[in-house]
């Protein structure tokens, strides 16, 4: 029979498409988390951690009784009503109405970058810039796969919204499966008649492994606003810098290291 905790696991689960989504996001091995389903083993005391700031609960809250818990749950996702949103979106609006046309810059991107969760690696996932009205939006999927067995481990979904202020491109994305992480990038923008690579620095840090704060430079390299978005994706992944397919000029631009007496990291215009 369940316990409370293992009644309020299965809850949490619910709300994703697949206990094997929050085995991978959690990194947990799946036959360990189905015990902890299943009520017949208990987190350790750091996956308990793990667990918790994963779900955005407390310990305390996931060990209550099953019908306190759900209680605490649906308020914690109750929608909300629209006149709570009116603030945060007035600032959104002060922002988009001072931003520039971003009609260039549609179309499909490889985006890389040094792993923040698996140090020593390059990303390379596909990002898009597309425009709904007036409004300009980003989309980036990570898929985290071995190079190679080109067999996948972990997926990372993003949506954000982008502006473009004073000669800059400002990209703010959430990753939307999870919800539990937020990056920020600044861009240069392409003064080339032909858009090629887009550079800057991004903020944010890993979905797992300790969460620890970062920044890293970002390289956005233009694809097309017309591609083969399935095999775009088969060309994503987590790279080894010195033997993967990443191409040297690209390395070069997202290599993370500080000269001597400089004390932020900052990326030159390219």
């Amino acid at each position: 029979m369940q316990d409370s905790l293992s009644q309020n696991l299965s809850l949490l689960c619910s709300y994703y498409p697949s206990i094997a989504e929050v085995c991978r996001k959690l990194e947990f091995n799946r036959q360990q988390f189905n015990k902890y389903l299943a009520g017949s083993a208990r987190p350790s005391r750091h996956n308990m951690r793990r667990i918790c700031d994963f779900f955005g609960v407390s310990e305390a809250e996931l060990l209550l009784d099953a019908p306190q818990f759900e209680d605490i749950v649906a308020i914690k996702r109750k929608p909300v009503q629209q006149e709570a949103l009116s603030k945060p979106l007035r600032h959104l609006d002060r922002l988009y109405q001072r931003s520039q046309s971003l009609e260039k810059y549609l179309g499909y991107y490889y985006r890389y970058f040094y792993s923040f969760g698996n140090p020593g690696k390059v990303i390379r996932s596909l990002a898009l810039v597309y425009k709904e009205g007036e409004k300009y939006y980003w989309k980036n999927i990570e898929v985290l796969r071995d190079p190679e067995t080109d067999r996948s481990w972990g997926l990372n979904k993003y949506e954000g919204v982008l502006f473009f202020l004073a000669d800059r491109i400002y990209i703010m994305e959430y990753e939307s499966v999870a919800m539990n992480s937020i990056t920020q990038a600044t861009l240069y923008p392409s003064h080339r008649s032909r858009l090629d690579i887009l550079m800057g620095i991004q903020t944010g840090g890993p979905t797992r492994r300790g969460r620890k704060p970062g920044a890293s430079k970002v390289a956005l390299e233009y694809l097309g606003r017309d591609i083969n978005v399935r095999a775009a994706l088969k060309r994503t992944g987590l790279f080894n810098p010195e033997t993967g397919p990443i191409r040297p000029e690209i390395l070069r631009l997202i290599e993370n290291r500080m000269e001597e007496q400089t004390f932020v990291l900052d990326v030159d215009e390219p």
